[in-house]
């Protein structure tokens, strides 16, 4: 197991060091987080307002029951039996506080609907947030990728020989295939990550 948290740890550390050196990237795996949290606010809405649905069920069911009862309490009284009478109006009593309850709930559930519709509106302007400041993070990392490249055909470009190994660090098509294949790699990532 040493080995293997020692393995992950690395692992982590070498993918925020490029997420920090890529700031783009690090905002788009915070939009999917955002995004993964979107779905889940949504998922959790439906189920509230399932449960709700339940409870409106089960108050409309009492609230007959209590009309049974309250008619039989009458009917009782009526007919002079009072001992019935009694034990109909406890019996109503009690679907009148299960009523009461049911309602209680329902009118929770009513609360913890519009909280998460609040919370799917906030994440869902932080997702729109986050998103721009990627774009524009894309395109300032594109910008200096392509100073760079610039200054590198400017300084370097004719001048010298065609010897490839003079470019090593400064190479700006290297640069551009380490960040294109670290991309993919990112990408394949999140595809194992979300299975």
């Amino acid at each position: 197991m040493g080995l293997f948290d020692d393995f992950s740890r690395l692992l982590e550390t070498k993918l925020e060091e490029f997420l920090r050196s890529n700031p783009h990237l690090e905002l788009q795996a915070i939009e999917e987080q955002l995004k993964e949290q979107e779905e889940d606010t949504l998922r959790l809405i439906l189920e509230i307002q399932k449960q709700e649905k339940k409870l409106q069920a089960e108050i409309l069911s009492t609230a007959q029951e209590i009309q049974r009862w309250n008619d039989r309490t009458n009917k009782a009284k009526a007919a002079q039996r009072l001992d019935l009478a009694q034990a109909a109006q406890e019996r109503q009593a009690g679907l009148l506080r299960q009523g009461n309850q049911r309602w209680g709930q329902m009118q929770g559930c009513k609360e913890r609907i519009e909280k998460a519709k609040e919370l799917y509106h906030q994440i869902q302007l932080r997702r729109k947030e986050v998103r721009a400041k990627a774009a524009e993070a894309a395109t300032r990392t594109a910008a200096k990728t392509a100073t760079k490249t610039e200054q590198s055909w400017d300084t370097k470009g004719w001048n010298q020989s065609s010897n490839y190994s003079s470019f090593s660090a400064a190479d700006p098509l290297e640069e551009k295939f380490k960040h294109w294949e670290a991309d993919e790699e990112l990408d394949r990532m999140k595809r194992n990550m979300g299975r």
